[in-house]
C-alpha cells in the first residue's frame, strides 16, 4: 500500500512522501537517487559519494513505492529484497537523515524526465547535489538518462556525481544478482554484496502451533512482498523490536510433512527464547542453507531432523565473528 501522509518517522529519520511538501530543514540536500532494492554495496556508495560532495548538506535519498517494476508488472512473483521500513533503516544505518519516497502511481509514471528535473529535483526539493548509478533512468518510459541528468542539472547549477558500479570477480554488483544468490540457495554469497546478512521482516502470524508439539515452537511470518530464497533450512539469527538478538534455525517452505499448503512461509525456530512474538515486527536474517525441504515419514522422523538442523545451525553461528541480524 503506498502511504498517504506526506512524512512519517522512522527511528531519527524522517520518510517524506510529497515532494511538494519538503520540510525547510531537508531543502537544499545532497540527494541520492535510486531504487535501493536491497541497499547493497554498490547503494553504499552512491550514498557516500552524495555525501562526500556536500558533508555540511542534509544527506537524502530519492526514491519510490512501490518499486517500479511492482506497478508495471504486478502479477510478477513477487521480488523485493527490503520494503519501505527495511530499506529505511538499511539507509539511515549509512548516515541518510531523509528519505523522499515517493508513490509510483498512474500519475508519477506519465511524468516526463524534464518534469522530474525542474519539478522534483529543482523546485519541489531544491537538491544542491545528487549521485546516481550510470544506469539510472527516469520520467515516462525511462525517457531520461545520465546525459540528460547531466545537461540539465548543470543548466540549473546543481552538482552531479556519476558513480561508476562496484565491481567484483563477477562483474557488477547489483540487486538482481542478490536475488539469483538467494534464489539458488547462497545467503552468505548475497551477504557479501549486500554487506549484511539479507533478512525478511514482518510480522509474526498465527500458525497450526504444530511446532510446539514436537519441541521446536517456531515464529511464522509470511512473504508477503518479499522474494522467497531457496526453499529448505537455514541457520539464521532473529533481531526483536527491542534490538535483542537470537540465534536459530529456520524452515522455508510449505512444510511437506504435516501439511503442504498452497504458500510458502518462513517458520523460525529460536533457541534459548521463551515467549509471546506473536503480532510482533522481527527481521530474520539467512546465514547458511542447511539443506533442501523434503517430506518425511512421519513427525518422528521430522523431529529427530529437525534436532539436527539445530545442532548444524548452532554450531555454525557459534563459529561467525559477529552476528548481525
Amino acid at each position: 500500500m503506498i502511504p498517504t501522509q506526506p512524512s512519517r518517522t522512522n527511528g531519527g529519520m524522517r520518510i517524506i512522501t510529497d515532494w511538494r511538501h519538503i520540510p525547510p530543514e531537508a531543502r537544499g540536500a545532497s540527494v541520492a537517487l535510486g531504487n535501493f532494492d536491497g541497499v547493497h554495496l554498490g547503494h553504499e556508495a552512491v550514498i557516500r559519494a552524495a555525501h562526500a560532495a556536500r558533508p555540511t548538506a542534509p544527506l537524502m535519498a530519492l526514491t519510490f513505492e512501490p518499486h517500479p517494476r511492482e506497478f508495471f508488472r504486478p502479477y510478477d512473483p513477487p521480488f523485493r529484497l527490503t520494503l519501505s521500513a527495511e530499506r529505511a533503516d538499511a539507509l539511515a544505518r549509512l548516515g541518510v537523515t531523509w528519505v523522499v519516497e515517493l508513490a509510483f502511481d498512474e500519475a508519477f509514471s506519465l511524468m516526463e524526465a524534464e518534469e522530474f528535473i525542474s519539478g522534483v529535483l529543482l523546485a519541489g526539493l531544491d537538491a544542491k547535489h545528487l549521485a546516481c548509478g550510470a544506469d539510472f533512468a527516469f520520467g515516462h518510459r525511462r525517457g531520461g538518462d545520465i546525459t540528460l541528468l547531466s545537461t540539465r542539472s548543470e543548466a540549473l547549477g546543481i552538482g552531479l556525481t556519476i558513480v561508476p558500479p562496484v565491481m567484483d570477480a563477477e562483474g557488477p554488483l547489483s540487486s538482481t544478482r542478490i536475488r539469483r544468490l538467494l534464489q539458488d540457495g547462497y545467503p552468505e554469497r548475497a551477504a557479501q554484496l549486500l554487506g549484511r546478512p539479507w533478512g525478511i521482516r514482518g510480522i509474526v502470524s498465527h500458525g497450526d502451533k504444530r511446532g510446539r508439539t514436537i519441541g521446536f515452537p517456531t515464529a511464522n511470518i509470511p512473504f508477503g512482498r518479499h522474494l522467497e530464497p531457496a526453499r529448505g533450512v537455514y541457520a539464521v539469527t532473529a533481531r526483536l523490536p527491542d534490538g535483542t538478538e537470537y540465534p536459530g534455525v529456520a524452515n522455508i517452505g510449505r512444510r511437506p510433512t504435516v501439511n503442504e499448503g498452497p504458500e510458502s512461509r518462513l517458520e523460525a525456530h529460536l533457541f534459548d527464547f521463551s515467549g509471546d512474538l506473536y503480532d510482533q515486527d522481527i527481521t530474520v536474517s539467512l546465514h547458511a542453507f542447511l539443506r533442501a525441504e523434503r517430506k518425511f515419514a512421519g513427525l518422528d522422523d521430522l523431529r529427530g531432523q529437525i534436532a539436527q538442523d539445530a545442532t548444524e545451525a548452532r554450531k555454525l553461528l557459534d563459529q561467525l565473528p559477529a552476528r548481525q541480524a
